[in-house]
């Protein structure tokens, strides 16, 4: 039974790390999952392009995610309290947030869930592994999620 619903969904990506960044777009091109991927580079620009402050004020430039990929470790703001901001503030809290970070403590990982991440992913060591995750996230995010489609606005 085929699906019908394939609407590709914009990615947010946070990551502080340029080389991270590099590899997550090349792996999602290698996927062929069709999805717009965005980056910022720590949790304050996460806030400010959901908010669409500064650079991020137009709507064009900065669509709103239906889908966040977070390092936990940043500059500035990490990841743990962007995902806090986030979850607090009525108009964002939907959003689906993903933990990707290299961080495999127990305490990173049980104070994502309680902070209402969706998921907690360690990084793949491997780019060939990268990019079967991209594939998976995908294909989960985009034929199988269902999203309101009021986080689109």
């Amino acid at each position: 039974m085929p699906l019908t619903k394939v609407k590709p969904i914009t990615i947010l990506m946070a990551d502080d790390d340029e080389d991270d960044r590099l590899l997550t777009q090349d792996a999602l091109a290698e996927s062929r999952v069709l999805n717009e991927l965005f980056f910022v580079e720590d949790g304050v620009e996460l806030l400010e392009y959901l908010e669409r402050k500064g650079k991020f004020s137009e709507k064009e430039s900065s669509p709103r995610p239906g889908l966040i990929l977070l390092d936990l470790n940043m500059p500035r703001m990490d990841g743990r309290e962007a995902l806090q901001a986030i979850k607090a503030n009525p108009s964002l809290k939907g959003i689906p947030v993903v933990i990707l970070t290299t961080s495999k403590q127990e305490e990173d990982m049980v104070k994502g869930y309680d902070l209402g991440a969706a998921s907690y992913i360690t990084k793949p060591v491997t780019f060939e592994g990268l990019v079967e995750l991209m594939k998976t996230l995908g294909k989960y995010w985009v034929e199988f999620v269902e999203l309101p489609t009021s986080l689109n606005d």
